[in-house]
């Protein structure tokens, strides 16, 4: 199945200033896929360990850090290793810490091979050393965004046509990729589900995989618990799942933790990658991370599959609806949104509530696009309607142009300062940096 990040980790591969990979992400978002099925293809050897289930390589990290040494070592268990021709992938790397340490060292003393690692809650390996910064590369791995999914289920003229222009799309296209959209919001972007979903065109085969996946990352909460209570972090879990376009309260999280515990259980799905805090921000100029307001906020799921799977939606009823935008109350449409705009252009999200007593004036999203910043509103309806985005291009005359997701085809309104984008064309708003 075709990924986004390709790209970016042949020009890796490739780049004379490489410095060894760091592949981030969750759990079953494809990062050992990725190295497995596909990088390794472009080297003459491939060369594997996974630090948890061959502990007996940790000793390799115990002594010095020199390169060279642990190559050598290594090499009696695994073979040759020759640099420029073999690729050293080291996975679940957060098992071993001090692995991640010895990073720095391949990229100082051994620059000429190349090395990637990836694992599970990396975020919280960091947290017990001291990051080897300007001396690795990142790269994030996320669920699969719809147009990924279109190509694994073999819609690529499909695919071709929501990256490209919608103003072109006919009535009867945009009715079809709209169709094919509410399939995605209950499959979601997790390769294993569409995967599933490929093979076999079954939805109830999908939410079987969906939980599993789920049971998973629960199964994960133990390993935090030096940090939080296992059961507070799945009651925020799911109540954040059910919050997704809403702003969050700590308080209403866990009613039976404090606001405190539910902020500490927040802050650790965000930091395992399972949700993703959205700030808000002011739109008066760039960048958007330097003008938020530390007290409010929204957040969304990793997947949207596994959102709807989570909130135990009634999904043979919701599939009835005509507008994607009724779907769960809207809450679904919103995710999705926020699931591409962070998969496509950054992973950093924001949006914007007016900062006034007496105001409840609040737009979906902002992003950025060629240096200009664009407010964003996930709804149905007449432009008439939309008062919150009408208030904050009134304030901020910088923002050329409100943006407004829905299921009709492309439109464009100069005198009102708005265009009306076709719902599946979120991969467009924004500078792609998956891509580049």
């Amino acid at each position: 199945m075709q990924r986004l990040v390709e790209t970016k980790i042949i020009n890796w591969k490739d780049s004379k200033q490489r410095k060894p990979l760091i592949i981030r992400g969750a759990r079953q978002v494809g990062k050992t896929w990725l190295v497995d099925k596909f990088l390794a293809l472009e080297f003459d050897s491939f060369v594997k360990i996974d630090l948890e289930k061959q502990r007996n390589l940790h000793i390799l990290f115990e002594q010095d850090l020199n390169p060279q040494r642990i190559i050598d070592e290594l090499e009696i268990v695994v073979g040759r290793i020759i640099p420029g021709k073999t690729l050293l992938f080291i996975d679940e790397i957060q098992a071993c810490p001090r692995a991640l340490m010895a990073l720095r060292y391949f990229y100082e003393e051994l620059p000429e091979l190349h090395v990637v690692v990836a694992g599970s809650l990396l975020e919280f390996a960091f947290s017990q050393i001291s990051v080897p910064v300007g001396r690795v590369q990142y790269l994030h791995v996320y669920p699969m965004t719809f147009y990924e999914y279109l190509l694994a289920i073999g819609k690529d003229v499909m695919a071709s046509r929501i990256i490209n222009s919608p103003k072109s799309i006919s009535e009867t296209t945009n009715t079809l990729i709209v169709e094919e959209l509410k399939k995605y919001f209950f499959v979601g972007g997790m390769p294993e589900c569409v995967k599933v979903y490929r093979n076999t065109n079954s939805l109830v085969e999908v939410f079987s995989v969906q939980s599993e996946i789920l049971e998973s990352y629960r199964q994960d909460f133990s390993k935090y618990k030096p940090h939080v209570d296992t059961t507070c972090l799945d009651n925020v879990f799911i109540n954040v799942s059910t919050s997704v376009g809403e702003q969050i309260k700590y308080s209403r999280l866990s009613e039976t933790f404090s606001g405190v515990t539910n902020k500490k259980a927040f802050d650790l799905l965000v930091k395992a990658n399972l949700i993703h805090k959205i700030s808000s921000s002011t739109p008066s100029g760039l960048p958007l991370g330097g003008l938020i307001n530390g007290k409010k906020f929204k957040s969304c799921m990793l997947d949207i599959g596994l959102m709807q799977r989570l909130c135990c939606i009634d999904v043979f009823a919701e599939q009835k609806q005509e507008n994607l935008l009724g779907i769960y109350q809207g809450k679904l449409a919103e995710q999705f949104v926020a699931q591409e705009l962070i998969a496509w252009h950054n992973k950093e999200l924001f949006f914007w509530a007016r900062d006034s007593k007496n105001s409840n004036a609040e737009v979906d999203y902002l992003t950025i696009k060629d240096g200009n910043i664009y407010p964003i509103e996930v709804k149905s309806g007449a432009s008439g309607r939309l008062r919150s985005l009408h208030i904050l291009l009134e304030t901020y005359t910088n923002c050329e142009y409100g943006w407004v997701l829905q299921c009709s085809p492309y439109k464009k309104l100069p005198q009102q300062k708005l265009i009306f984008w076709p719902l599946y064309a979120t991969a467009q708003l924004g500078n792609q940096e998956q891509i580049k």
